[in-house]
């Protein structure tokens, strides 16, 4: 089995490199957010950013700031995996007992990435933080050192390897494919 696990901040390419493993790669794709929508959906409460925040915050403190990464473990089938929301160190740990677990820091700079989200945002008429300054600022209050809470820069710190997604899908596929490559030699 090859798992790789998904980390980066808001924006940076996680779900389009995901979505290069999946199509090209034959990968099964899931997030550890997938438990949080579960959760919410159970409690009948909007999944939201908010509200995903939330409900992993609570269930860390119920469960152990691992239970994203073992419940997910529990469902996994095929012999390759990509995950998709790796946010903290504990879940790093706990995803690096599965055979050949790789995780993979996806990585774009801050203005980019602030692009990123007014696009996204525009095109599902959502608002959005009216500077970088402020898209910064919620990052950073997302970005705690409490092993309940989301741990997103330690997390990234924890990555085997990197990838820097600066440029378009086309730049990003082959350094996805480059990865592919070396992985499976």
């Amino acid at each position: 089995m090859i798992v790789i696990g998904i980390t980066g901040k808001n924006c940076a390419g996680k779900d389009a490199t995901a979505d290069v493993l999946e199509s090209v790669g034959g990968f099964e794709r899931h997030s550890l957010s997938d438990a949080l929508r579960e959760e919410l959906r159970a409690r009948g409460v909007p999944v939201t950013r908010d509200a995903l925040i939330d409900v992993g915050i609570e269930l860390r403190r119920a469960e152990g700031p691992a239970v994203l990464a073992e419940r997910m473990m529990r469902v996994l089938e095929t012999d390759r995996v990509c995950l998709v929301s790796v946010r903290s160190p504990a879940e790093v740990h706990a995803l690096r007992r599965l055979d050949h677990f790789l995780l993979l820091a996806v990585e774009a700079p801050a203005s980019v990435r602030f692009e990123r989200e007014q696009i996204r945002h525009h095109e599902r008429q959502e608002t959005v933080p009216p500077t970088l300054e402020a898209f910064l600022a919620i990052e950073e209050r997302e970005n705690t050192h409490d092993e309940n809470a989301q741990q997103l820069d330690a997390a990234i710190d924890l990555a085997d390897e990197r990838i820097l997604n600066e440029g378009g899908l086309d730049e990003l596929r082959a350094k996805v494919l480059a990865l592919l490559e070396s992985i499976d030699g």
